[in-house]
């Protein structure tokens, strides 16, 4: 396997992206370009999940919005076929499921309203916008739903606790607008040309930044960051099964799988006692399974 691994300047001296978002103190700063209508970005899930769990303490992570997709409006009407048959490819080798038959049955008509919503989401918080950005992908690669549609846009927003009536004022805004077009100029300026993309920064000015093109198995992320630290720190355990179900609510046998590092029969087997249990219901999928939690049990 070939990593696409290539050396940045570190902002923390050239600070490119400060006037669009602060930096946090964490030794390390890692930008995710992504765009809610990719697959490969929906199919890295599981591998941030469990970077998360086991080091975030030691990096801040930050999505992008790279707007990569957004360029293709007249080719969505054009070859539905193709970008199907890419999703059923990317659907069967990660392990995350979409249902390429959207393209036929309700094709996206806007593809940069999504990022633009994501914007607005996280006009009321960071966390708020990446709880907004997991529901779009819920619905999108799941559900089969167009998410540029407003009135789908706002149910997403309702379902993650987004207040509403600020969200429809800012999703016109010039605030969530700029906040976009700042996320394009960082891509740009990291001269990312696919998603997703990861790129580490060490806060120590002196050091270079490391930038890993493409979706790699988590070993790689894993030695990436403890390059940036300069150490191999052991890693948080995970939480206890329930509890990672409960915070998620609605996850994949592929993520548990990665998390937990079990086979997806052992995964399957722990699920199926919890469904005895009636603490999970089972969410058959294209591809793989999804499991949500039942949150009358919390």
């Amino acid at each position: 396997m070939n990593v696409v691994i290539s050396m940045m300047n570190n902002p923390f001296q050239n600070p490119i992206v400060s006037p669009c978002q602060g930096l946090e103190k964490k030794p390390v700063e890692i930008y995710v370009f992504i765009d809610p209508l990719c697959p490969e970005c929906w199919g890295l899930e599981p591998i941030l999940k469990k970077l998360q769990i086991e080091y975030g303490h030691y990096f801040t992570l930050r999505h992008v919005l790279s707007g990569k997709l957004a360029t293709l409006n007249s080719g969505l009407r054009k070859k539905p076929e193709n970008i199907a048959q890419a999703w059923e490819k990317t659907a069967s080798r990660s392990g995350m499921s979409c249902d390429g038959s959207l393209w036929f049955d309700d094709p996206i008509s806007k593809p940069s309203l999504p990022s633009v919503a994501i914007k607005a989401a996280e006009l009321q918080g960071k966390k708020r916008g990446t709880r907004f950005l997991r529901k779009l992908q819920e619905n999108l690669f799941l559900q089969k739903r167009n998410i540029s549609n407003l009135d789908v846009l706002i149910e997403c927003a309702k379902s993650v606790g987004i207040d509403l009536e600020l969200f429809q004022q800012d999703i016109h805004s010039e605030s969530a607008a700029h906040a976009f077009q700042c996320d394009l100029r960082i891509t740009s300026e990291m001269e990312v040309t696919e998603i997703p993309t990861l790129v580490f920064f060490n806060q120590k000015t002196d050091e270079e930044g490391i930038k890993v093109t493409g979706h790699y198995p988590y070993e790689v992320y894993k030695e990436v960051l403890f390059e940036m630290l300069n150490k191999h720190p052991d890693p948080f355990p995970p939480p206890p099964l329930e509890s990672f179900l409960r915070f998620f609510q609605l996850v994949a046998t592929k993520e548990i799988s990665v998390v937990y590092n079990l086979s997806e029969a052992q995964v399957e087997h722990e699920m199926k006692k919890l469904m005895l249990k009636q603490k999970v219901e089972k969410i058959p999928a294209k591809y793989g399974t999804f499991w949500r939690y039942k949150d009358f049990f919390i």
